[in-house]
């Protein structure tokens, strides 16, 4: 059955994109997070910073900034720099997916809305599940997985914030390195062009080596840098192909 030809209404979509819940991705990520509750609760925030944060920012990397920046003195504006240049990269995600959800008669409000929810774990979901909605659910079906996944991962964050205070070290930090793991292997497999993977290869090289020479700005020229490189070395891949295909005919 294709997924034009499902019948099945837009409450049925919305629980079903809840049920993403219980994806291998999710899972991580909620993993994840209770390990953001133990850098929060070392770092001094109170719990109820902590939850706003998870809330009105959801993105675990850019909480893991601003938290940094703070906890290093860093002052207000360069704490709003540093996690508006870490959520640039959200962009191309909004823009790749916004568009396979829209329909007429999606008001932008919504999209708007919905933009709010679309991080790595949410974005990988989309890209591999969307297809299978019927383009008017396609919105519905997102907004049960995003909204789910955000405020359970906001209860857990308020949930674990004082248990962790009892974990080793070790253990939390093995938590919150389960993001990064999952992050890197889900980015490579769903990635469909060729400059996607010599980016993400570019990235994985300049990132180490940036943050040797230059740690406050290591993942902003990684992802300048690694992601230019990529295009130029593609961009000269398509035209070699081309040439070589003008060059048989």
């Amino acid at each position: 059955m294709s997924p034009d030809s499902d019948d099945r209404n837009a409450l049925s979509w919305f629980f079903t994109g809840m049920r993403g819940l219980l994806s291998l991705p999710a899972l991580i990520l909620l993993t994840s997070i209770v390990g953001f509750s133990a850098f929060a609760l070392e770092s001094g925030l109170t719990r109820a910073e902590a939850v706003f944060m998870s809330l009105a920012i959801w993105a675990l990397p850019a909480q893991v900034i601003l938290v940094g920046s703070m906890a290093g003195g860093a002052n207000i504006a360069a704490c709003f720099l540093a996690v508006t240049l870490s959520s640039i990269r959200m962009m191309p995600m909004v823009a790749s997916v916004v568009p396979e959800m829209r329909t007429r008669r999606t008001p932008i409000w919504l999209l708007l809305i919905l933009s709010h929810f679309i991080a790595i774990t949410s974005w990988v979901f989309a890209i591999t599940t969307l297809r299978n909605v019927p383009r008017e659910y396609r919105a519905i079906y997102f907004a049960g997985f995003g909204v789910t996944l955000t405020l359970t991962g906001t209860l857990v964050v308020g949930v674990f914030y004082d248990i962790v205070s009892g974990f080793p070290p070790v253990v939390a930090g093995i938590l919150f390195f389960l993001t990064p793991v999952y992050f890197n292997a889900s980015i490579w497999v769903s990635a469909h062009q060729p400059v996607v993977k010599i980016a993400f290869v570019m990235g994985m090289i300049l990132g180490p080596t940036l943050a040797l020479v230059t740690p406050q700005f290591d993942v902003l020229c990684a992802g300048v840098g690694g992601g230019t490189v990529a295009y130029l070395i593609d961009r000269a891949r398509r035209k070699r192909k081309r040439v070589g295909q003008e060059g048989r005919r």
